[in-house]
């Protein structure tokens, strides 16, 4: 097979394996996207008279056929292809003809697949920031079952002050909805137009419009110079990766909150078979799995993060393939956040709190009857609270 770069030397079978990697798998999520700036290049290259009328219909035609294909499963990357970008060359040659190959003129693999990746990312920030916000809309539907009732609030793992169901499910939807303006927050990176750059450094003796390309593809600017490009890859997929780990830590600790108030000794909430699992060895077990890997894989979310900063931490100007190593924890890191939310709204809502097993300390209500002599008789606060440790020492004694 004829990839892109190819000059007739045959390539050894093994070094095709270990360079595509899990490249031409991960690409698959990028073909659309792929097809959409391809076409919007072609529509340049047609501008700028670079490209016959009759040229871009046929390639226009023809991407699209491929695009519709592709989503219908009729055909998919394979490791002879060696990534997604020789995949739709490759098909749109055999499909449409000597055209095909005129679609690649003003432009390399390396900012057409960014490009497709920057085109795909701002669509995945909008889906994971939602799934954060349904968490948070789940949380408010427990609020609006049982949030008037009491629940004790910790400190240093005891109890300290009163609390409800509603206080902590809104703090945590608070925090998931911060999650999500992050997430969004990070396109700004994602929002500038690399087409053009070609392989880092434009493309000399071509009348490309950059400015074109970029309003037909939503960007909102178009990213200068051309040397920037190759030098920013990784800063927008470790700041998605980062806003996802923050999201992946709050629902974490939700599920530590929820696995503690599901023990025996707390038995503060229950949930139903449909979301619980089994042991193998005890018939008497019912197993909260959901929370508990959930919790763990917050630990996932980190390594994607740091996977990705360590890729190109260290690297040299202009492009370097061990930028195509970023696809695999960024692709990881989204699936687990959409995963992750998506799974959590239904088992939020099968959640209910026991009332008749939440017990609070006669003692929780300490700070206030401080805070209540202050505002009475208008002693300092370290008066009031020495009065009061005093005295819940002497109702101690006296028990």
């Amino acid at each position: 097979m004829t990839r892109l770069w190819d000059k007739g030397a045959p390539l050894d079978e093994r070094v095709l394996a270990y360079t595509a990697g899990e490249d031409y798998t991960l690409d698959e999520r990028l073909v659309s996207y792929d097809v959409q700036a391809s076409i919007a290049h072609a529509q340049m290259l047609h501008a700028q008279s670079l490209l016959s009328k009759a040229d871009l219909l046929a390639i226009k035609e023809g991407l699209e056929a491929l695009a519709a294909a592709h989503a219908l499963g009729q055909w998919t990357i394979e490791l002879a292809d060696e990534d997604g970008q020789t995949a739709l060359e490759r098909r749109l040659i055999a499909k449409i003809g000597v055209p095909g190959g005129r679609v690649h003129l003003g432009r390399s693999r390396n900012d057409q697949v960014l490009t497709a990746l920057r085109l795909y990312l701002r669509d995945a920030l909008v889906e994971v920031a939602q799934g954060a916000s349904d968490v948070a809309a789940a949380l408010d539907r427990l609020d609006a079952r049982q949030g008037t009732l009491a629940l004790p609030g910790y400190t240093h793992m005891q109890q300290a002050m009163p609390s409800s169901v509603s206080l902590w499910a809104q703090g945590f939807a608070a925090e998931l909805r911060d999650d999500a303006q992050g997430l969004t927050g990070a396109e700004r990176r994602l929002s500038r137009s690399p087409l053009g750059s070609a392989a880092g450094y434009g493309t000399p003796g071509l009348p490309i419009d950059r400015t074109a390309t970029q309003q037909s593809l939503k960007f909102n600017s178009v990213q200068t110079p051309v040397t920037s490009v190759q030098l920013s890859r990784g800063k927008a997929e470790a700041q998605v990766l980062f806003e996802i780990t923050l999201l992946m830590q709050d629902l974490g600790r939700f599920a530590a909150d929820v696995l503690l108030f599901y023990t025996q000794e707390f038995a503060f909430i229950s949930l139903p078979d449909a979301f619980t699992t089994g042991s193998s060895i005890m018939p008497q077990k019912r197993n909260p799995d959901i929370f508990e890997l959930l919790r763990g894989r917050t630990a996932t979310a980190q390594a994607c993060l740091l996977e990705a900063l360590s890729i190109f931490a260290k690297l040299p100007s202009g492009y370097q393939r061990d930028l195509q190593l970023l696809k695999q924890p960024l692709f990881r890191g989204i699936d687990l956040a959409l995963a992750s939310t998506a799974i959590l709204v239904p088992a939020i809502d099968a959640i209910t709190f026991q009332p008749e097993k939440i017990r609070l300390d006669p003692t929780i209500h300490a700070a206030e009857r401080a805070n209540e002599i202050v505002v009475k008789e208008g002693i300092s606060f370290r008066a009031a609270y020495q009065r009061i440790s005093a005295a819940l020492a002497t109702e101690k004694n006296s028990t």
